[in-house]
């Protein structure tokens, strides 16, 4: 049986916290002003960030990109259904637009950073998400970044798109911890 890991200190934890915040609100308001590209690189820093780090970041960059793949796609079938509207930054009427994407991968920073108590937690991400997700999408809206044609249906298709992807990205995040220190391989021994 291998010893647990410690998680992120203190600080990591907070600056997570309000980095990811911060790309949130850059993100979303930039959109909301029609200029999505600008609201984009915050994202793209607080990403840099934490890869810069995390004691493993190739890790940590396959979950970035695999959320970002994931709820990319998550999104589109949400899209589809003629639910809701981004007010701008979609290079296709048929897909969300990128800062959502960079969005995803932002929240992935998350996962083994303040969300790592989610780990071997399916049924609690899965109810956090059914919540957190459509309130963060409609805090979003209320700011002007996204525009929920059906409201009613928009936030029970967002609650349970959520309510399946998140318990599938902390299962990816347990797997692909690049936060946490590596476990000592059998056979190394520690000196007091």
């Amino acid at each position: 049986m291998s010893a647990p890991q410690p998680t992120p200190d203190r600080r990591w934890q907070w600056s997570n916290v309000l980095w990811t915040q911060l790309a949130w609100f850059a993100a979303v308001l930039g959109a909301a002003h029609g200029v999505p590209a600008w609201g984009t690189l915050p994202a793209l820093a607080v990403l840099l960030w934490h890869l810069r780090r995390a004691p493993r970041p190739r890790s940590e960059a396959v979950l970035m990109l695999l959320a970002a793949g994931l709820g990319t796609f998550a999104d589109t079938l949400v899209l589809h259904q003629g639910v809701l509207a981004f007010a701008s930054g979609q290079w296709s009427a048929a897909l969300p637009p990128p800062w959502m994407s960079a969005l995803w991968a932002v929240f992935a920073t998350s996962l083994n950073v303040t969300l790592r108590w989610l780990h071997g937690r399916p049924l609690l991400a899965a109810a956090l998400g059914a919540v957190a997700g459509p309130l963060a999408f409609l805090s979003g809206a209320r700011l002007g970044a996204a525009q929920l044609l059906e409201p009613g249906v928009a936030m029970a298709l967002l609650s349970l798109q959520w309510a399946l992807v998140l318990p599938v990205l902390a299962l990816c995040a347990r797997r692909l911890d690049g936060v946490a220190a590596p476990a000592p391989s059998a056979g190394t021994t520690r000196t007091p």
